[in-house]
């Protein structure tokens, strides 16, 4: 057995997750603290070995540091590593030799969860070598995807809702927390409401669209939209809006696709509908000379519209691994792990639209091999069985990387 660790648990995706890998850790002899930012780290976690800092932001470097040394801290795990918090503990950790272990959503998606060291996205340590991935991945079976672990999508929701309104009500607890969040939680909540209208309003009209793709009424490209509020965005791209992004798209697409090509782009599921999307997407039509052959659809159907596609835009949505997977054309306007060549379009989005670069399915395989060999355990975060797996997953490889 390894010598006990001494692992410091940061924010946690929310809900017991966190909570219940600190379990698992103590039992096999490792001393495990927490230290709570807002009411919302409080609520979830369910046991001992916290500490509370309600200090300001700018104090948070030394009183982290002076914590990570008293405590003897050997290893530092946290949830979305772009928060500044956890950017602050990344580099402390550096400078001190420690162990830091960013936990996610699994690239596999949906039922793999993420460990990687420090960090994602453009920061991610993850080799962009075709040798390197081949490498990696020799020895190793092609992991079985098919999903074991599915979870309601109100047992999500209800921990992500819950966390943010503790978190923006109990600011008297924690008065100088400083929040990531893109929109103030209580905003994007009300948001939902007239978002959810919307949808039930042109819900049989987008899926007639679909139908028609599908159908094969036309040939077409589709762009899988991501969350402006999301770090990939924010942090593992260029863009400072994703409507410059598709601006880029559309003036592309209008420039150098056939003429009777059309453009489908498909909103993320998890919009909440503040960034306006049909308001936007009309201005820029207008701007490129586009109607009919540009359309914007919400529908669930994301597998089914990526297959029959000529080719998928994204800026670095996991959706760009299930493409490839499909051996369906990819290109990649953000930083993504898998923008390399074998696998993505490499020449620039204007030849994207009539000769796009081919998959190497040897190469994606491989890399799906790779990521569920060193990257990803299997499991998830709200589903029972599914976080008891991942639990007992990462206990294994913490413990391991540590020998």
């Amino acid at each position: 057995m390894s010598s006990p660790q001494c692992f410091l648990l940061l924010q946690g995706p929310p809900g017991p997750f966190f909570s219940r890998l600190a379990d698992a850790l103590a039992a096999g002899g490792h001393r495990v603290c927490h230290v709570n930012l807002n009411l919302g780290d409080w609520l979830d976690w369910r046991r001992g070995d916290a500490w509370n800092y309600r200090g300001t932001a700018r104090g948070w470097r030394d009183w982290l540091a002076e914590f990570l040394d008293r405590e003897g801290v050997t290893d530092i795990l946290y949830y979305t590593d772009r928060l500044p918090y956890h950017v602050t503990a990344l580099e402390l950790a550096r400078e001190r030799g420690i162990r830091v272990h960013a936990i996610e959503y699994g690239y596999l998606r949906p039922d793999w969860i993420t460990i990687e060291p420090e960090a994602m996205g453009r920061r991610s340590t993850i080799p962009r070598d075709p040798d390197a991935i081949r490498a990696l991945a020799r020895g190793h079976p092609d992991p079985d995807i098919t999903p074991r672990y599915q979870h309601a999508f109100f047992d999500e929701a209800f921990h992500e809702v819950r966390y943010n309104l503790f978190m923006v009500w109990g600011r008297a607890f924690y008065p100088f927390y400083r929040s990531d969040r893109y929109y103030w939680p209580t905003i994007e909540y009300l948001a939902w409401l007239p978002r959810l209208l919307w949808r039930g309003l042109f819900a049989r009209s987008d899926e007639a669209e679909v139908d028609r793709a599908l159908s094969g009424a036309y040939p077409y490209n589709l762009v899988a939209m991501q969350l402006q509020m999301d770090y990939q965005i924010r942090a593992s791209s260029d863009y400072g809006h994703l409507e410059e992004m598709f601006d880029e798209i559309l003036a592309s697409f209008a420039a150098h696709a056939p003429k009777d090509r059309h453009l489908i782009l498909k909103l993320h599921p998890l919009d909440c509908g503040l960034e306006f999307w049909s308001w936007r997407l009309r201005r820029l039509k207008a701007r490129h000379g586009l109607d009919e052959r540009v359309r914007l659809v919400d529908s669930k159907r994301l597998a089914p519209l990526v297959q029959n596609s000529l080719g998928v835009l994204v800026c670095n949505s996991t959706v760009g691994l299930h493409t490839l997977g499909d051996g369906v054309p990819v290109i990649a306007l953000g930083d993504a792990i898998y923008d390399l060549p074998g696998l993505t379009h490499q020449r620039g989005l204007d030849s994207f639209w009539t000769d796009p670069d081919p998959v190497d399915p040897d190469l994606a395989r491989d890399l799906r091999t790779m990521l569920a060999a060193h990257y990803q355990v299997r499991g998830s975060f709200y589903h029972p069985e599914g976080r008891r797996v991942a639990i007992a997953a990462l206990v294994e490889k913490l413990t391991r990387l540590a020998d």
